[in-house]
């Protein structure tokens, strides 16, 4: 046999190494993770319980607290916590699910399963192996015991031969010569093996039927028959079809489990993943059922899209896809969509479990760039209602190839998996905690355990809300001399305007203006890199910079020059080959400009390039050392707390999690130089080093799947940073009444963007989207909508969120944490809440300070 067995693999294995010779790709150097093709499992002594309870009956005790107790299955992997205080029990399986109606196939083992791994072959198909089918079906589970809990280790796959061992088909004639050196044994396993398609003309391996004794019986006929490699060969270029190397794909996986406090800390080790090195890891899924609510169930999912959003149990929103966004938004280097995404970034790696028991908050704590949060409502796949995350290890792109007039698309692979563990806490809440904004307080407690959030700024009686404004100083624009075309810096907004609009905002009574000033330096808005800082002469140069700091100074206006560290906005002075990341087919990563009427990317334009992560902390530098004559007091950071790209260059890779490290140790500097620092969006890994966020998450995406957007991400730092959204006069909001309302129920300031030029200045030029920004057209109405906004939230600066609630439709009451409360109605008509009348989109106010 083991000769047939030899004949049978060796053209296979040619064919593939000839597949990854066309790859135009580098192989996965996969180090310590590369595990050997044949491996014997070894499986450990068994679990030794350390104490039992009927409440978790089947399970042995491994690891117990002052709060909580951790339970194992040994024979399932399942494990669970009980909660002391409350007596809950949360399973990272459901404890029914093999009474599921629904789930079949492989969902029923995926239910089953703590882990769902998803691989490639040599052509970049991706294939799923899970810890129940592949790894406890096998025995192939060991648990060892680590302080505070267990380390369980699973082996995926066998070296047994399966079906995929034998040819994919054989011809007609083939048959006949094997059944003519067989007996009549031999002949019975080969009819059985493979079943006649009369319409191509060939007999097609019956996997199905290929099991057990079949299965042994079918190898020793090929094996009787004298098969050889050159047969093999023979029918696959006769029959046109390749067949991968069936050689045993072994891949091992481990998660430890440790109780801290009152929460359970399951971790993926880095150096616990092995895979055949011709069978890369894609992404692996993470307990994807840990206190999963069943189909009969009251409660809800919390995903962290945008500023929060709540799926209700059994929604029955059946035909709506299933939650699924990356942590931290899209990697630039892997960007394939051409449509513009309208979806708001997740800020926050958390994600959680409502019921009316209790609840669950999982934190990300390692590993959050590389993660995806996936959920899904039960009556789909199976009667559960489930979130979960993912994280990638390794990622694929395509490398086309064109020769005579054909192409071919291949899969090309990260060069190594990602450096990282991947850790979650999952923190229990009793049922007094169980809401939306019992896990905000948790959340923002932790961070601030763990200096994840700034000081709290001290709680200010009386004092104003900031007016955050957007001064738009020179852009790029295309001009002629003689019918020759050049270009040059058209000023839309110099210092000296500036001052003029600041003095009429002070006129209006508008106070505490925090003022983002772009288009300052290196060319204008979309700035050359900032390897150095050249002040503009358009708007006013480095002497008018210098007064116009020492006007804010004096005005008592906060100002924040606005700088992108991590996008090439412009190729000038820009070496895209040397300084761009590169994507995975190994070429630089370029951001085409979006065509408006179209909502695509418009190749026909010139694009700007996605910095290599590795110059962000030199380019922080150069920022700071330039900045250091005029000391603005401030900076505005476009892009460091909002964006997050990997770097694939050949033999020097830079994964997400290590640019995460470049980028907080970027805004660090920036932080340590400048008292006040405002950014962008507001990653969480950002917030230690900001004073303000512009453009912060003010609602969700409104998946389909959603049922409710909630203010989760201003419960976590309010009181710590101030923020706003984005410009009301380049928003989607449509009427000043929703703007002002929304501010009010989230607690954010004010935000407008301008120029100090009529509009048509940017007419035939490529910022198109500043389509309403002149600042006579706004002025009156904003100093307006600050006095509305700053009469109401003054009351409660720097006061966190403690509560919210949705009173009815369109209409939600927050309170903050001196008493204080704001009911807002979106609605167009009056509504009666909390015994009260609500006007239609206005609002009440109540509590210790009303």
């Amino acid at each position: 046999m083991r000769k047939a067995s030899k004949a049978l693999w060796l053209p296979v294995l040619l064919a593939g190494i000839a597949v990854a010779g066309c790859n135009d790709s580098n192989p996965v150097h996969t180090g310590a993770n590369d595990v050997p093709a044949a491996v014997e499992f070894t499986k450990g002594q068994p679990v030794k319980a350390a104490f039992t309870d009927a409440r978790a009956a089947g399970m042995k005790g491994v690891a117990e607290n002052e709060r909580l107790r951790l339970f194992v299955d040994e024979k399932t992997g399942v494990i669970a916590v009980l909660n002391k205080q409350s007596g809950e029990i949360w399973y990272s399986n459901p404890p029914e699910r093999d009474k599921d109606p629904l789930a079949s196939g492989v969902n029923k083992g995926i239910l089953s399963s703590q882990l769902k791994i998803d691989y490639y072959n040599n052509f970049g198909q991706v294939n799923s192996i899970n810890t129940f089918t592949d790894s406890v079906s096998h025995k192939q589970i060991k648990f060892e015991p680590i302080p505070h809990g267990v380390k369980v280790t699973y082996q995926f796959g066998t070296a047994v031969k399966s079906a995929a061992d034998l040819p994919m088909m054989l011809s007609s004639e083939r048959i006949e010569a094997m059944l003519g050196k067989l007996d009549k044994t031999g002949q019975r396993a080969l009819k059985i093996a493979y079943k006649e398609d009369p319409d191509k003309k060939v007999y097609v391996r019956n996997d199905s039927a290929l099991n057990g004794l079949q299965l042994d019986r079918a190898f020793k006929a090929f094996e009787d028959a004298g098969y050889t490699e050159e047969d093999l060969k023979k029918d696959m270029e006769e029959l046109q079809f390749t067949q991968e190397k069936p050689e045993p794909r072994i891949f091992l996986a481990s998660i430890e489990y440790a109780l801290d406090g009152g929460s359970l800390i399951a971790k993926i080790p880095a150096s616990g993943i092995q895979y055949p090195s011709a069978y890369p890891i894609g992404n692996i899924s993470f307990l994807s059922f840990f206190g999963a609510g069943g189909s009969k169930e009251q409660g809800a999912i919390f995903v962290p899209d945008g500023s929060g959003a709540l799926i209700r149990f059994n929604n029955g929103k059946k035909q709506y896809p299933a939650y699924q966004q990356p942590v931290y938004g899209e990697d630039l280097t892997m960007k394939t969509i051409e449509d513009a995404k309208t979806e708001q970034a997740v800020r926050l790696p958390v994600f959680g479990i409502i019921r009316e028991s209790g609840a669950i908050l999982g934190i990300i704590e390692e590993g959050a760039s590389a993660a995806t949060i996936h959920a899904d409502i039960s009556g789909k796949l199976n009667s559960y209602n489930y979130v979960y995350p993912s994280f990638n290890v390794v990622n694929k792109g395509d490398v086309v190839l064109q020769a005579n007039g054909q192409e071919r698309t291949l899969p090309r692979f990260q060069e190594r998996p990602t450096k990282s563990d991947f850790t979650v806490r999952y923190a229990f809440l009793n049922k007094e905690e169980a809401s939306y904004h019992g896990l905000a307080r948790y959340y923002r407690r932790y961070l601030e355990e763990h200096g994840g959030l700034p000081k709290p700024k001290p709680a200010a009686e009386a004092a104003n809300m900031p007016f955050y404004l957007q001064l738009v100083g020179g852009i790029a624009k295309e001009k002629h001399f003689a019918g020759i075309p050049y270009r040059t810096i058209e000023p839309l907004t110099t210092f000296e305007q500036s001052q003029d609009i600041i003095n009429q905002m002070k006129n209006r009574n508008i106070s505490n203006i925090k003022l983002k000033f772009s288009g300052w330096f290196n060319g204008g808005m979309d700035h050359e890199v900032p390897d150095h800082v050249s002040v503009d002469k358009a708007v006013g140069g480095s002497k008018g910079l210098q007064n116009f700091i020492t006007f804010t100074r004096e005005q008592e206006v906060s100002f924040y020059p606005d700088v992108a560290v991590l996008t090439a906005n412009t190729g000038k002075g820009f070496n895209e080959n040397a300084n761009a990341a590169r994507t995975l087919r190994g070429v630089p990563a370029a951001l085409y400009p979006l065509d408006q009427a179209l909502n695509r990317r418009d190749r026909d334009k010139q694009p700007s390039y996605v910095v290599s992560p590795r110059l962000t902390l030199s380019y922080a530098e150069s920022v700071l050392k330039g900045l250091k004559e005029y000391r603005p007091g401030g900076i505005s950071l476009r892009d460091l707390a909002d964006q997050l790209s990997s770097d694939y260059r050949k033999h020097n890779q830079l994964d997400r999690t290590e640019s995460e490290s470049l980028s907080i140790q970027a805004l660090g500097r920036f932080s340590q130089a400048n008292p006040k620092v405002m950014a962008d969006g507001g990653n969480v890994y950002a917030l230690p080093f900001l004073s303000d966020i512009t453009n912060a998450p003010m609602s969700g995406s409104h998946f389909k799947i959603e049922d409710e957007e909630i203010p989760f991400y201003q419960m976590v730092i309010r009181g710590y940073v101030d923020y706003t959204g984005s410009p009301f006069n380049l928003s989607t909001f449509t009427d000043e009444r929703q703007y002002i309302l929304k501010c009010l129920e989230y607690g954010a300031g004010v935000y407008f963007e301008w120029i100090h030029e009529p509009n048509d200045k940017v007419k035939d030029t490529e910022y198109n989207d500043l389509y309403a920004v002149h600042y006579k057209q706004w002025i009156d109405q904003a100093a307006e909508m600050y006095r509305e906004v700053n009469d109401v939230l003054k009351n409660v600066r720097n006061e966190p969120i403690t509560g919210h609630e949705k009173l009815g439709e369109g209409v939600y009451k927050t309170v903050y944490g001196n008493g204080f409360y704001v009911i807002v109605n979106y609605n167009r008509t009056d509504v009666t809440a909390d015994g009260r009348t609500v006007k239609a989109e206005s609002y009440l106010t109540g509590g210790v300070q009303s």
